[in-house]
C-alpha cells in the first residue's frame, strides 16, 4: 500500500509514468489525469507507476507493461 507517499508526489510520479507512454500530450493534462487517478481508491493503493500501468492496460501491448 502506498498511502505513506504524499498525494502531490504520488500525482507527480504517476504523471511521469503516463508521460512515458504519451510523450506528446501536454504535461498539465497528464497531471490532471494523474490527479483523477489518485482519487480512485483501488489505484491509490498502488505505487504511482503501477497505478498508471494498470490504468493504461487497455492500450498497452504486452511488452510495454514492463
Amino acid at each position: 500500500m502506498e498511502d505513506d507517499i504524499p498525494t502531490d508526489l504520488w500525482i507527480y510520479y504517476c504523471a511521469q509514468q503516463l508521460k512515458r507512454h504519451w510523450r506528446t500530450v501536454d504535461p498539465e493534462q497528464l497531471e490532471e489525469l494523474a490527479t483523477d487517478l489518485a482519487c480512485e481508491a483501488h489505484l491509490r493503493t498502488l505505487s504511482p507507476r503501477a497505478a498508471a500501468l494498470k490504468w493504461l492496460e487497455p492500450v498497452l501491448t504486452p511488452g510495454e507493461a514492463r
